[in-house]
């Protein structure tokens, strides 16, 4: 009888600096899971300027920071949650989110909510697989 997953903690510098106490991402077994990310320039540790798609695209390089630091790649994330600080800018979120995955995409969910940390306009949080 095998016990429980082992439950491993990633955390990188290259990824902006949590806000709260929580993790970059757990892994648990062949599962990762990354904390919601927002356009947070780590060098900065500011909100980066441009609007929706420049925050979308920072966003995507925190989580790539984060599943390089676990072994990984956009390849391996099979579902993505999207939160919206004004779902009137979904569109153009999805233009930039478009860019990230090539062909299979993960399954997702996208949600408008009341506000987000920093007064983000978008933040993703994402599930990744280790496959063999």
């Amino acid at each position: 009888m095998s016990g429980p997953p082992v439950r491993r903690i990633i955390n990188t510098t290259n990824a902006p600096q949590a806000i709260g106490p929580y993790s970059h991402a757990v892994a648990a077994g062949d599962t990762v899971y990354l904390s919601g990310m927002v356009g947070i320039d780590p060098s900065t540790s500011a909100l980066v300027e441009g609007g929706i798609e420049a925050e979308t695209h920072q966003a995507f390089k925190n989580i790539k920071a984060v599943l390089k630091e676990a072994g990984l790649e956009y390849k391996h994330v099979v579902k993505c949650t999207v939160l919206l600080a004004s779902i009137a800018e979904f569109q153009k979120m999805n233009e930039v989110y478009a860019t990230y995955f090539k062909g299979d995409y993960p399954a997702r969910a996208a949600y408008q909510v009341v506000a987000l940390p920093k007064n983000a306009r978008v933040e993703i949080e994402c599930i990744a697989v280790r496959t063999q």
